[in-house]
């Protein structure tokens, strides 16, 4: 069984982008002190409908003293042998990076090239700095990074991931710094392909020099900043998991990838906290809330294992299958993209 990817240039295109754009960070994160250059990730494959229909390969960070977890997946789910589908390929990158010191900050990264049969596509470009402790510096730098990567296109970007990442329930952001282009088609295809390679390899070389640094600077690690990385990583948890439109979508697509669907979740986190949280949203969110609660361990704190990802993925895939009208509490940005007609007949 082997992966088979789409024939036009344009996928093609987009497709060479996401592996070398995966190549460079797994590279600058195998780069990170200490013991600079040990191989810190393994790759797992999988496979749309036994490759069909395309499938993809991520790369799981092994190395547990540097990340809580990392995961960087590429993508590409193809359509072309089945007349009853609009959607002629999906092409996408997309990472995230748990470290697993605290002053260390995560970081989410998502490019993505989605064309029709139809002849038209467009691109979906997204990265976020995500610390458990913030550093206004780090900020400053995550932020500049953003705006010299896209250019005139910044002010839009940065509003659309400000409303995307926002969690009404608890008044707050998951991040400290936004970007989120949705549906992205300017009309040139040259210049929108060198938005995302261009935004994709700025992104990566400013991570790394800020989780370098961050790595370099800090030596003694007390239990309150590492309670403190718990709570935040119970945040992230409840973010991707009740609010993610993308996570969700990927979950309700097909159920052959969901724990690295699921890849971008923490290691542990504070069931006690989660629970707490449950009132402060919306009845129906809280249904999906207490779902999830029911299949995390009942430890302190709670591990989230694969075993436990495909219980998540489970639950999170009945609950919006008997409530799809609890998909208009997603988040957003200007649009919504229709990610999961698109892989409908």
């Amino acid at each position: 069984m082997t992966l088979k990817l789409a024939s036009t240039k344009t996928a093609q295109k987009a497709y060479g982008l996401v592996q070398d754009l995966q190549n460079k960070l797994v590279q600058r994160l195998d780069a990170l002190p200490p013991h600079a250059g040990r191989t810190r990730f393994r790759p797992v494959e999988w496979l749309r409908a036994q490759g069909e229909f395309g499938g993809g390969l991520r790369y799981m960070a092994t190395d547990e003293a540097l990340f809580n977890r990392a995961s960087v997946n590429i993508s590409q789910v193809q359509y072309e042998s089945d007349p009853t589908k609009k959607l002629g390929s999906a092409t996408a990158i997309s990472t995230i990076v748990h470290p697993r010191n605290p002053y260390a900050p995560s970081m989410h990264m998502h490019i993505s090239w989605t064309e029709m049969k139809s002849g038209h596509g467009y691109w979906r470009i997204m990265g976020d700095l995500n610390p458990s402790i913030p550093n206004a510096a780090d900020t400053a730098t995550f932020k500049q990074m953003l705006q010299n990567a896209s250019g005139p296109l910044f002010p839009s970007g940065q509003e659309q991931g400000e409303q995307y990442f926002h969690i009404p329930a608890l008044g707050r952001h998951r991040g400290v710094a936004h970007f989120y282009l949705e549906e992205y088609n300017s009309g040139n295809p040259d210049a929108d392909y060198a938005l995302a390679k261009n935004f994709g390899e700025r992104l990566i070389e400013t991570y790394g020099s800020i989780i370098d640094a961050a790595i370099k600077n800090q030596n003694s690690i007390s239990d309150a900043a590492r309670r403190q990385q718990l709570e935040y990583h119970t945040l992230y948890f409840l973010q991707v998991l009740t609010l993610d439109r993308g996570t969700t979508s990927g979950l309700l697509v097909h159920d052959e990838n969901d724990t690295g669907i699921l890849g971008s979740l923490p290691s542990h986190v504070d069931r006690q906290l989660l629970d707490s949280w449950i009132p402060k949203h919306p009845p129906l969110q809280q249904k999906l809330m207490r779902a999830l609660v029911s299949v995390l361990p009942d430890q302190a704190p709670s591990e989230v294992d694969d075993a436990v990802k495909v219980m998540i993925a489970k639950v999170t895939r009945n609950f919006y299958q008997q409530h799809p009208e609890a998909q208009e509490l997603l988040a957003k940005g200007k649009t919504v993209p229709p990610t999961v007609t698109n892989h409908q007949s």
